[in-house]
């Protein structure tokens, strides 16, 4: 199975087609995703995803080129993505009592640095599949997640009301 660079090989190598169609591919990949989140009252939603995104492909971008130009690692910038992105995860995380929210988020703008990083070396076909499964999971198992809260908090109320009437005894 040909890979879309091997059919277009310009596409391969950062130069300017590529990352025109680079950029485009992270807008729509990256905007998806986003606009899954913004509709859904999410903090970082459409831009925060896009710009996530962006910065990972153009690191990528810029780390293909330094391996093209000079005797470096490819890998190096997209490592340091990958590990700096848990900052701005972390700050979207906020713990407020026993609750927990922003975890989502959080997981989101990591897989979004992810596809980007993809983007960036050319690995298209990684973007695409990986932003299919980013937004099926955040869509789709959305609903499968709430069901499963609300099976668990029914358990919980019955539990409770159990342990009350055996106190009242």
């Amino acid at each position: 199975m040909k890979m879309i660079s091997d059919i277009f090989p310009i596409l391969g190598e950062p130069n300017i087609v590529a990352l025109l169609v680079r950029t485009v591919l992270v807008i729509i990949c990256a905007g998806v995703i986003g606009y899954d989140r913004d509709a859904h009252g999410s903090p970082a939603g459409f831009r925060t995803h896009i710009l996530v995104c962006m910065g990972a492909m153009i690191a990528m971008s810029t780390g293909q080129f330094a391996a093209l130009n000079f005797t470096t690692d490819v890998t190096r910038i997209g490592a340091q993505v990958v590990s700096g992105i848990g900052f701005l995860g972390a700050g979207s995380i906020i713990v407020n009592k026993r609750r927990i929210t922003g975890l989502t988020t959080a997981a989101g703008l990591w897989a979004s640095a992810c596809i980007g990083l993809a983007i960036g070396i050319g690995f298209y076909e990684g973007a695409i599949v990986g932003t299919v499964a980013v937004w099926f999971t955040e869509r789709v198992l959305r609903g499968v997640s709430q069901r499963i809260r609300e099976s668990h908090d029914m358990q919980d109320a019955h539990r409770s009301e159990t342990q009350d009437d055996n106190i009242a005894e």
